[in-house]
């Protein structure tokens, strides 16, 4: 019964971080993307090469940075 109680009080905690590392892994591609589009309008270039550069590089972050958080939830249990 101590058991479910801990559970259960774990519970939205763990869904809030979720929440909040899907959030963090849009706004890092977004500001990637948008930094990327700066860029190519700046520079003028004929293709976007910085939106596609920026886009990919924040993707990476996001992904390790959710692949860091998650390992630290599954270590917590």
């Amino acid at each position: 019964m101590l058991e479910n109680k801990k559970n259960k009080k774990k519970q939205p905690k763990r869904f809030i971080v979720l929440v909040a590392v899907a959030s963090q892994m849009g706004i890092t591609i977004f500001l990637g993307a948008y930094f990327g589009k700066y860029l190519d309008a700046k520079y003028h270039t004929d293709k976007a090469w910085f939106t596609i550069a920026f886009t990919l590089f924040a993707l990476l972050i996001s992904l390790y940075s959710v692949l860091k958080t998650l390992n630290k939830i599954n270590n917590e249990e």
